[in-house]
């Protein structure tokens, strides 16, 4: 079983992902958890090596879990990670590679000093919650620093540590941050981005009047990830989110559908920040056991300020565009209401589409009036047959021909008052018809759209055999989902447009390409 992304890298000009694997069956067993190690030279194609980090040490016999690689000043790589100790503590750990010049990085050696934080009586820390050190940045005072989440009762916070040499840590007075009420912070994630434009940050870029900073946490009350987005001080070492952000339930997140444990790095040759993100099953643990696996990563996304400074914008990296093989073409078709129109020439179980919708101002304008309670998106996809004046319309993929079987990924609008001239824009993934059989889970996800209907509305989306991420807004909103179809499999899968509203819908252009696998 593949869970967590870890400690994601480019490392002479080779691309590393290590990733929380249990070796021995599709069913996550803890105590055996090592670190598996694939590398790429594109991020699509990808090689897998041994594991890098197994359970050997006192320190880590009870299961090598999740953590990050930071590059020091000599472009030496290093890894903390969490080892869960004989004593069942979680712990904090050292590892170095063996070989500087194998690019591969296929052999890393544990630190003698291991573990180099251990929670205590002293320092308050409470061993069973105290997982995931993030990527180390440097303070202008010479000092690394590292956040690692953790619980003191229902508090969430990420705990804060200072180094001067990577192995004797400091902990601080105060936590980088922390939240009432949220249960354990697993998985952080802290980094800098812009604000004027997409490129992405070293983690230790400077904070200043030009950049901003996030925090990602991923919630195991909810098993979700969530972001805020705000302000470093580097002098008092905290972080405090902009007004308007409250890290809970609450706050953004990068994903609406399946999509957690999620880790982010910086890709120095291609100044950008890539984001990585673990889809678990829909499938029941009996079927995962039966195919010999469970779990993948999501495709890298790249992930950038919104220029609202509100939000993250993510995008399936450029490298995805390499698989594309025949292209399917529509300019301007009229989607009136009620239809459904067939993507012919396309591999349908494997294709990525990009399609733009308008919607005229006048039929804007008869859009229905969104109910005073509808305020949680997901409910408001979960309604069966709640087709509106506008929506939803968008794409049915992975349908079986007549139907029976299909996921919608869709858009609704909806006015957000009688007399308003204002429109709510929801983004749905419906897996509700995605499979006839039973047992699979079949939730229907949703999420708000901060865009504007007067302007052509996008939806992209990437289907692969059992997996189906979609990005509305250019990005602004992104849903992954786990489908497994009984009917629309290889050839037997098909690709419809549709619109169930009753006013008509207009597809500026929709490009459909067939997707070869990646090796």
């Amino acid at each position: 079983m593949l869970q967590d992304p870890n400690g994601p890298m480019i490392y002479k000009g080779i691309y590393h992902l290590f990733y929380q694997w249990n070796q021995n069956g599709a069913v996550m067993d803890v105590n055996k958890t090592v670190w598996g190690h694939a590398t790429s030279t594109d991020l699509i194609n990808w090689i897998t090596l041994s594991p890098a980090i197994r359970p050997s040490r006192p320190s880590d016999i009870n299961g090598c879990w999740s953590g990050s690689v930071t590059i020091l000043p000599n472009g030496k790589p290093v890894i903390l990670y969490t080892g869960n100790d004989r004593y069942n503590r979680q712990v904090q750990n050292l590892v170095k590679p063996k070989n500087l010049t194998d690019p591969y990085l296929r052999h890393w050696t544990k630190s003698p000093e291991n573990p180099l934080v251990t929670p205590s009586p002293v320092n308050h820390i409470n061993s069973s919650a105290f997982r995931d050190p993030t990527t180390a940045w440097f303070g202008r005072d010479g000092r690394w620093r590292i956040t690692t989440g953790s619980q003191e009762g229902r508090r969430g916070l990420a705990i804060l540590h200072t180094s001067k040499d990577f192995v004797i840590w400091k902990q601080s007075p105060k936590p980088l941050h922390y939240h009432d009420g949220t249960g354990m912070w697993e998985c952080p994630d802290f980094f800098p981005v812009a604000r004027t434009d997409s490129r992405g940050l070293d983690t230790s870029f400077s904070s200043g009047p030009m950049v901003k900073h996030v925090l990602k946490v991923s919630l195991t009350d909810t098993f979700n990830d969530y972001y805020t987005i705000g302000t470093y001080d580097e002098v008092r070492d905290v972080y405090v989110p902009d007004k308007g952000f409250v890290q809970d339930e609450t706050a953004p997140r990068y994903d609406y559908g399946k999509f957690y444990a999620s880790k982010t790095f910086y890709d120095s040759v291609n100044q950008r920040r890539i984001l990585w993100g673990w889809v678990n099953e829909s499938s029941p643990e009996k079927d995962n056991i039966k195919k010999g696996w469970a779990g993948l990563q999501a495709i890298p996304r790249k992930v950038w300020l919104d220029e609202s400074g509100k939000r993250l914008v993510q995008w399936p990296v450029k490298e995805i565009e390499r698989l594309r093989t025949t292209q399917v073409k529509w300019g301007n078709k009229l989607l009136k209401g009620g239809s459904v129109m067939e993507v012919h020439g396309v591999t349908a179980p494997q294709a990525d589409v990009e399609v733009f919708f308008k919607v005229s101002g006048f039929d804007l304008e008869k859009a229905d009036v969104i109910e005073p309670g509808w305020t949680d998106p997901q409910l408001i996809c979960s309604q069966r047959n709640a087709s509106s004046g506008l929506g939803p319309f968008g794409l049915m993929v992975l349908a079986s021909k007549n139907m029976e079987e299909y996921t919608s990924v869709n858009i609704r609008i909806f006015r957000a008052g009688e007399n308003s001239k204002e429109h709510v824009v929801v983004m749905c993934s419906d897996q509700s018809t995605s499979s006839l059989e039973k047992g699979n889970d079949k939730t229907t996800y949703g999420a708000f759209l901060d865009i504007s209907p007067y302007q052509p509305i996008s939806l992209r989306t990437l289907i692969d055999k059992s997996i189906v991420e979609s990005f509305g807004g250019k990005g602004k909103t992104c849903i992954t989902s786990r489908v497994y179809p009984k009917l629309a499999i290889g050839e037997r899968t098909h690709l419809f447009a549709f619109n169930k509203g009753s006013q008509n819908v207009n597809v500026l252009s929709l490009s459909a390409w067939s997707m070869k696998s990646s090796l």
